[in-house]
């Protein structure tokens, strides 16, 4: 794929300036490419997805643009990681991880090697979330397209920005939130980058009407939408092999998902609510939650949610302006999506 040509080429000029402020400097450089490697590049799919839909040609362009989406996903999950105090990521050390594990060898305490880890992680989520702007920068395309692209891109990160707050406040919020409020943080935190932004930078570049890059934005936010109540399912239901992802991590946690939301209203919610949000949670008590939220309807609703929301992107698809290309490219997006819980 052109847009891992284009990372790589990125860190290996980061890395060969790194060495002028010294080994440390281009260790943090190699520890974020190790991190921003072995995921799905699905940001630079969605751009590239729309971009040769309708019809552009540049995949040099393109690639900038999908590796600049790529690095801002990987100063937002690194920042995020962050925020949640974990030091592991598909189930290996992130860059938290990393230093911490390094100092923890090297003999410092447990709370010192916390903080070098953390305050390293910090540092390359800085690096990434300021580089990810400057490869539109790099991308080669007109002022205008580079103007209308950045613009896209502080949409991202502005909305990302506003929905992690939410999210953070959701954690120490007396009460389970609404739905629709799990739903706009969802939202906000991950579909406008995932989904919407990188779609309407795809349709920009390839000089798109207006029009087609506002329906590819109402489409990526009903398929964003879809995805995260997807990914809440398989966090709580999905098969860890698959997924990559603890099955029992959101039930420690207590995230407040559509699931819990639901939950609250049921009479299971009770014993939900007196499980859930213990970090020593057993292996038995969390099937106990999976039996409640199955017996509460709570899992068939987030189900039913997603297929409505993935409905209604499908339905964006269908407005006239679609060329029929785009509308090819992106109906097995939304059949992806949905494939996650069969």
């Amino acid at each position: 794929m052109q847009v891992d040509a284009v990372l790589a080429r990125f860190f290996t000029l980061s890395k060969n300036r790194a060495a002028a402020f010294g080994p440390q400097y281009v260790q943090l450089w190699e520890t974020l490419e190790q991190n921003t490697t072995g995921g799905k590049r699905f940001r630079p799919k969605m751009v590239l997805c729309a971009y040769q839909a309708l019809g552009g040609t540049d995949l040099e362009a393109a690639a900038y643009v999908g590796a600049a989406f790529e690095l801002l996903h990987t100063a937002l999950i690194v920042h995020d990681d962050v925020i949640d105090h974990d030091f592991v990521r598909r189930g290996v050390p992130n860059i938290s991880g990393s230093y911490r594990d390094a100092a923890t060898a090297a003999g410092t305490s447990e709370r010192v090697a916390e903080h070098s880890g953390i305050s390293a992680a910090v540092i390359a989520g800085d690096l990434a979330l300021f580089n990810s702007y400057r490869l539109i920068d790099r991308s080669g395309v007109t002022d205008v397209t580079r103007t209308r692209l950045l613009e896209v891109m502080d949409d991202a990160l502005f909305a990302s920005a506003a929905g992690e707050l939410i999210d953070v406040d959701f954690q120490i919020a007396a009460e389970v939130p609404r739905v629709d409020d799990i739903l706009t943080m969802e939202r906000l935190k991950t579909a406008v980058y995932s989904f919407e932004c990188p779609l309407q930078a795809g349709a920009i570049l390839a000089g798109a009407s207006e029009e087609v890059v506002t329906t590819l934005g109402d489409f990526g936010r009903e398929i964003g939408i879809a995805y995260q109540l997807v990914d809440d399912l398989l966090g709580v239901f999905g098969v860890e092999a698959e997924t990559g992802k603890t099955t029992t991590g959101d039930l420690r946690e207590g995230k407040r998902t559509v699931l819990i939301a639901y939950a609250t209203s049921t009479s299971e919610w009770a014993e939900v609510d007196g499980l859930i949000g213990n970090p020593d949670l057993t292996d038995e008590d969390a099937d106990r939650v999976r039996e409640l939220l199955t017996t509460s309807g709570a899992k068939s609703f987030a189900e039913g949610l997603a297929r409505y929301y993935a409905n209604r992107a499908l339905a964006r698809l269908a407005e006239p302006h679609i060329p029929p290309a785009l509308r090819a490219e992106l109906h097995p997006v939304a059949d992806a999506v949905l494939g996650r819980v069969k």
